[in-house]
């Protein structure tokens, strides 16, 4: 398993780790617990170290899931959970506050069965408390042993530098994609400049640059992307322009679709660990596969410019979770 560095504070970890949110939470129906576990164990023994998990997904139970699951190799992974929300629950806002922070570090712990919160993460960031106060919260717990690395996710610059200058940001995680790619105009070229690792959530598009969902897929009752705009039926349609290109750069390549988005993701900076989720071994193997891949500067060049000119419709996420982004 090829290895990355995320931060100047030398936390390692394998190029693509492993997204939890989806083995009980977000999609649908929860995976049968004893399935998810061994799951785990097998994205472990195929070299995952990185396991990413939060407070509101469940909530709660994903971070006892992960847990359960990750016990036995506890000392071999990487775990990041996130705070942030106000009671775990999105939908009353976010909430960073620094005794909360505190509370959320504790009951974390105890959920996960472990002494430390390897990678904790701001999950969004809070307009009404200052980023000095959340990364001075932080690293203190840092200072603590209860936390091992501070990062944010889905913030903009200019919270990213205040909270750097307090305490350094190992990883920004945020949505980046063949088909957002946002990042790309700040928030990357920032991380380069501070030494920040870059940890791409939804790198498939939820599914959708996998070439596993269209126009006629219908979405079980639960599953958040039934709320996305980038989901609705016409938007699936306009945007399988993009899939179908992708699809064949894969046929040349010899790869699948899916090992494509996730290679071009590797192949962006050395910095950058993808986090895709699945609830399949099969789809697990694929997604790993993506390391055998290798791009030049030439293949990255053919492939922007086969994409070019196909605009995404949709926005990816309504209004409300769209105001939270890029603070």
């Amino acid at each position: 398993m090829q290895q990355r560095t995320l931060g100047n504070g030398g936390l390692t970890v394998s190029a693509i780790g492993f997204g939890c949110m989806g083995l009980n939470s977000a999609y649908g129906e929860a995976m049968d617990r004893r399935d998810a576990i061994a799951l785990l164990r097998v994205a472990h023994d195929s070299g995952v170290t990185l396991f990413d998990t939060a407070e509101v997904y469940g909530p709660y139970t994903n971070e006892e899931l992960v847990g359960e699951g990750l016990a036995p190799v506890r000392d071999s992974v990487v775990i990041a959970t996130k705070f942030g929300f106000r009671d775990a629950d999105a939908k009353r806002g976010v909430d960073s506050r620094p005794a909360q922070i505190r509370a959320v570090a504790e009951a974390s712990l105890k959920r996960l069965g472990t002494a430390r919160i390897d990678l904790f993460y701001q999950h969004r960031v809070d307009p009404d408390v200052p980023m000095e106060d959340v990364a001075g919260t932080v690293r203190d717990l840092i200072a603590e042993g209860k936390v091992g690395h501070f990062g944010l996710s889905e913030a903009g610059p200019e919270s990213i530098r205040r909270a750097h200058a307090v305490q350094p940001v190992a990883a920004l995680q945020s949505e980046y994609s063949l088909w957002w790619r946002e990042p790309e105009r700040d928030v990357l070229p920032l991380c380069e400049e501070l030494g920040i690792g870059f940890v791409p959530f939804s790198p498939l598009g939820r599914g959708f640059l996998a070439g596993t969902i269209d126009a006629t897929t219908t979405f079980a009752p639960g599953d958040f992307r039934s709320q996305l705009p980038r989901f609705a039926e016409a938007a699936r349609a306009a945007n399988q322009a993009l899939v179908d290109r992708i699809a064949r750069i894969a046929a040349a390549k010899h790869a699948t679709p899916a090992q494509i988005a996730l290679a071009w993701l590797l192949a962006r900076r050395p910095w950058i660990v993808p986090i895709p989720g699945t609830t399949k071994r099969h789809r697990l193997a694929e997604n790993l596969g993506a390391m055998k891949i290798a791009f030049d500067a030439s293949d990255l060049k053919q492939i922007d410019d086969a994409l070019a000119g196909i605009a995404v419709q949709g926005e990816r996420y309504p209004a409300q979770l769209a105001a939270r982004v890029g603070r």
